[in-house]
């Protein structure tokens, strides 16, 4: 079975360099914010083109600590869409805020700017916007319509590691990027990881006190809501390792991406307009009515497929009655039919032109 990401097959190439970094942070001895958290905070914020990352245990911890940075939390909204797996809307619950959803495009299912300025409130307390599958936003937009209302934008980048709109990365437009190296991302660590990216001096020194216990120094907490929330050394010195490669890496996942959306050619089936650059295919996401179908028919010629995500935030069991009246027709029309192929740099071109043998043959009833 052709899998959606091989993570053996993407590791084996550096198998040694990052048995050798693994080595050497046990052979230091240090195991919690040293030198090699550091060293990768320091790189990736140049990467990112930040002047700060912050790394903390997840992604979703990344979201909840930069919402708790901005003061999100009881009585207050945070605007988001309902597309995206639930992640952010569970940060935004747990610091104690509102999600209020906003409808996404249907041509790139990121958020609608053309519905923000309606769902603005004297409640709202942050947007944040979404790249979903590694697709850029329309963020700029945002951020000016923020920007009238004094109102910060907040990233999720977890699927957008390196993504870039006039030369600009992911997670450096807005007031805070929020980044996973959850293993399946396009920088993934080999276990949980995350990490806040930002320009902003004063929340980058109150998220490093928010990671570990709201500490402004050690045992003494001055920063309320403060956690224990960092990224390992030895994540941190793994993800070191693979930085490097990770714009090759985003390269050859969007050309995968470019053509099976050149050559897939199927009346039933609906594939992503791919921007090189602003779009490192995460995720190659197709769209149709008849999804299941669709699915069983890749299984049987080998190819795994799944989708991402299936049901829309505000349907959730846990807002179920919270979102009762809330419809997003765009939303749920998008999460009954989008389909993940597989997409991952070191899928072969045999391997690809398999995929695309493979929707084109298919028969719907």
């Amino acid at each position: 079975m052709l899998k959606i990401n091989d993570l053996t097959r993407h590791h084996a190439p550096l198998a040694d360099a990052l048995a050798a970094r693994a080595q050497a942070v046990l052979v230091s001895g240090w195991f919690v914010l040293g030198p090699e958290v550091a060293a990768f905070e320091e790189a990736f914020a140049r990467y990112c083109g930040t002047d700060h990352a912050i790394g903390v245990a997840n992604g979703t911890d990344a979201l909840e600590l930069a919402l708790r940075a901005i003061d999100a939390g009881p009585g207050s909204q945070v605007i988001n869409v309902a597309n995206a797996g639930m992640y952010t809307t569970a940060a935004i619950l747990a610091v104690g805020a509102t999600p209020r959803f906003v409808d996404v495009r249907d041509d790139d299912l990121s958020i609608d700017v053309s519905r923000l300025s309606d769902a603005l409130t004297p409640a709202t307390r942050a947007i944040v916007v979404t790249h979903l599958y590694g697709q850029l936003a329309d963020v700029e937009p945002v951020l000016a319509l923020a920007a009238e209302r004094a109102i910060p934008v907040i990233e999720d980048c977890a699927q957008a590691h390196g993504a870039t709109l006039h030369r600009k990365r992911a997670g450096s437009f807005g007031a805070i990027g929020c980044f996973s190296f959850y293993p399946t991302k396009n920088l993934g660590a080999l276990g949980d990881g995350g990490a806040l990216v930002t320009s902003d001096s004063s929340l980058a020194t109150r998220l490093r006190s928010l990671r570990q216990y709201g500490w402004s120094s050690k045992y003494h907490a001055t920063v309320p809501h403060g956690r224990n929330s960092r990224l390992d050394e030895i994540q941190a010195a793994l993800l070191s390792v693979k930085l490097p490669h990770l714009d090759a890496w985003n390269a050859r996942r969007s050309a995968i991406a470019a053509y099976f959306s050149k050559h897939i050619d199927h009346p039933a089936i609906r594939v992503p307009e791919i921007h090189a650059g602003r779009n490192v295919a995460h995720l190659y996401v197709v769209r149709s009515a008849q999804r299941d179908a669709l699915r069983a028919h890749l299984s049987a010629h080998g190819i795994a497929a799944e989708p991402h995500y299936p049901i829309a935030d505000h349907q959730q069991p846990v807002l179920a009655e919270v979102c009762a009246d809330i419809s997003l027709p765009i939303t749920e029309r998008a999460c009954a039919e989008v389909l993940t192929l597989p997409c991952f740099p070191e899928m072969t071109h045999a391997e690809v032109e398999h995929v695309v043998y493979a929707c084109n043959a298919w028969k719907p009833q």
